[in-house]
C-alpha cells in the first residue's frame, strides 16, 4: 500500500500490534512528517522523525477516530517535538569558530613559570637573612604594599619603628649582596 494511505482495516491492524501493518503506517506517514519538519526548520529532521514514532507507535491502541485520527496524532506530536527542537536550539549559544589570533588567554611558557619560581626562591632566601620583624615589615610593606602607617598599626608599632625596621633590613641586604652571601 506504501504511499497511497493506510486504510481502516490496516490501521486497526497496527493497533494490535502487527509488523507489516506497522510498516505501513510508517511508510505512508514519514514522507509527511519529515517533509514537515524539514520545512519547519529543524536541525536533524531524520532525528526527529524517529522521536515522533518512537512516541506514536506506543500510543497506537489509544487513538481515537480511525485513520484521520492517527494522522492528527501523528503531526501533533511533530508539531510538539518541533517546538522543543526550536526551543533547545535558541537556549544553546551559537558556535563561533575558533580564530587563534582572536584569542586572548594566554597560558605562560615553562620558562616564565620557572623564573618566577626561582626569582621567589631567592627573594626567601634573602628574607631568611633577616630578623623576623624586620623580614615581616619588608614583606608588608613591599609583598603586601602597605603603608608604613598600616604596617604600624599591622604590628602595633609606631610608624617611626617601622621604618626602623625596614631601614636595618634593607642595609642588611644590601650588605649580603655586597658581601654575595646571596645573589639575585
Amino acid at each position: 500500500m506504501g504511499t497511497a494511505g493506510v486504510t481502516d482495516e490496516v490501521f486497526a491492524a497496527a493497533r494490535q500490534g502487527d509488523g507489516a501493518a506497522l510498516r505501513e503506517v510508517y511508510e505512508w506517514l514519514a514522507p509527511a512528517v519529515l517533509g514537515y519538519l524539514r520545512a519547519k526548520g529543524v536541525a536533524d529532521p531524520e532525528a526527529v522523525t524517529s522521536d515522533v514514532f518512537l512516541a506514536l507507535l506506543p500510543q497506537l491502541p489509544r487513538v481515537t477516530g480511525g485513520v484521520p485520527g492517527l494522522r492528527k496524532l501523528a503531526f501533533s506530536i511533530a508539531h510538539a517535538r518541533m517546538v522543543d527542537e526550536h526551543r533547545a536550539r535558541a537556549r544553546r549559544p551559537a558556535p563561533v569558530p575558533y580564530e587563534p589570533d582572536q584569542d586572548t588567554r594566554v597560558v605562560e611558557a615553562a620558562e616564565a613559570t620557572a623564573q618566577v619560581s626561582l626569582a621567589t626562591e631567592r627573594v626567601l632566601q634573602i628574607l631568611d637573612l633577616l630578623p623576623e620583624e624586620q623580614r615581616e615589615v619588608l614583606t608588608l610593606r613591599i609583598v603586601a604594599d602597605l603603608s608604613v602607617d598600616q604596617v604600624a598599626e599591622i604590628m602595633d608599632r609606631s610608624a617611626g619603628a617601622v621604618k626602623q625596621l625596614q631601614r636595618r633590613g634593607l642595609v642588611t641586604i644590601r650588605v649580603a649582596l655586597a658581601e654575595q652571601r646571596v645573589t639575585l
